[in-house]
């Protein structure tokens, strides 16, 4: 009986043997083939795989992770009169590179505004902003030292749209106000540097004392 169990043991690692190297595939049994030649059709240009070294990984990491450059800026600042601009022109010349800056001839339209004012003093205007505050009349800061202590309620490029204003603004129940010219038309020339990088920006800031005070601000879209 011993010896039977053995052959039938024999036997049975025989036949597995067979099975698995695929002998008996011609009868219709055999394991199954883990194969997948589709694949192979679907690669794109396999010849073009490169195989990065830990320290290649490393470095491409470390480039995608760094912070990237804030993208150009352009700045703008002026007006400039012939005199100043001359000026300008010189310290501009010798410190930025040639392209990188220009000098355009701009008319800036007067603005006139719906004023109230001037008032006896800077506590009495702060009272007046209180009730306009409470009647829901906006306001905003004068752009002229000489109008203070005074308050805008809007400023305008004519003096139609501004003599319109305080019509609606009358009907809001306010009554001392009036419309005056906030400063009138200015020609000159406006600085422009239209693309202001990373490495350009140390440069202008180098130039801001030949501004004379007129500081540099995001150009006007």
């Amino acid at each position: 009986m011993l010896r039977l169990l053995v052959l039938l043991l024999l036997l049975a690692n025989g036949l597995y043997f067979v099975w698995t190297q695929g002998l008996l595939r011609e009868l219709g049994v055999g394991p199954v083939v883990q194969t997948e030649p589709q694949r192979l059709t679907q690669q794109i240009k396999p010849e073009a795989l490169i195989i990065l070294s830990p320290e290649e990984a490393r470095r491409i990491e470390a480039l995608a992770a760094a912070p990237k450059a804030p993208p150009p800026e352009c700045l703008e600042a002026g007006l400039f009169d012939t005199k100043q601009s001359a000026a300008l022109r010189q310290t501009l010349d010798e410190r930025l590179p040639t392209g990188s800056w220009s000098l355009l001839a701009t008319v800036q339209p007067p603005r006139w505004i719906v004023y109230m004012g001037k008032f006896a003093n800077a506590d009495a205007a702060t009272k007046k902003k209180a009730e306009l505050k409470g009647r829901s009349v906006a306001f905003e800061a004068l752009r002229n030292a000489a109008l203070e202590p005074g308050i805008s309620l809007g400023g305008y490029d004519t003096q139609t749209a501004a003599n319109q204003a305080l019509k609606e603004l009358t009907q809001k129940g306010v009554r001392t106000a009036k419309v005056v010219q906030e400063k009138p038309e200015q020609r000159g020339d406006m600085l422009r540097l239209p693309a202001v990088d990373e490495k350009l920006r140390p440069v202008v800031e180098g130039i801001n004392e030949a501004l004379g005070g007129k500081a540099l601000k995001s150009c006007a879209k």
